[in-house]
């Protein structure tokens, strides 16, 4: 029997556990589409704003970002975002995120035509990274980060959390 089998290890690495950050919705304007390149099927989305709630920080989103959104062959997509979070007491933090949507194609294809679809019906997947120079979210830098999303007509929203 191998030592590293899930019922032989210790209870930290037969789970994950994690702590909620904070909920935020994204505003963003209406997709680029740049169309099939090279490398991919390629579409901008801008983001103009948005908000975010959470027992240790909220704020709101500044305007500027942007997603670069691949899609894929497979009809799935692949998300490269970077944005700038303002707190509440005015410190800036910047968020940078990967993620990947997928799902059955009538699910994809209504969320394409912006109609409400629930989350549970699609996966939905991010894992962002913080930075930030501002002491009292120092904390935010050395963490790993999940969130799953909701993709709205107006732009997602994300739950937030830090993996413990």
């Amino acid at each position: 029997m191998s030592p590293y089998e899930l019922e032989n290890l210790p209870r930290t690495l037969k789970r994950v556990r994690t702590q909620s950050i904070f909920v935020i919705r994204l505003e963003v304007m209406p997709l680029q589409v740049i169309g099939q390149t090279p490398g991919a099927h390629r579409r901008v989305g801008v983001i103009t704003g948005g908000e975010f709630y959470g027992k240790h920080l909220s704020g709101k989103v500044l305007g500027g970002g942007s997603d670069w959104v691949i899609v894929r062959d497979d009809g799935s997509v692949e998300l490269d975002v970077r944005l700038v979070l303002q707190t509440d007491d005015d410190a800036l933090i910047a968020m940078t995120y990967r993620g990947v949507r997928h799902g059955p194609v009538d699910v994809i294809e209504r969320l394409g035509k912006g109609e409400e679809v629930h989350p549970a019906d699609y996966y939905f997947r991010i894992t962002p990274r913080f930075e930030t120079a501002v002491p009292r979210y120092d904390w935010m830098n050395r963490i790993v980060a999940v969130g799953v999303g909701d993709r709205k007509p107006g732009g997602p929203i994300y739950s937030i959390f830090e993996v413990l």
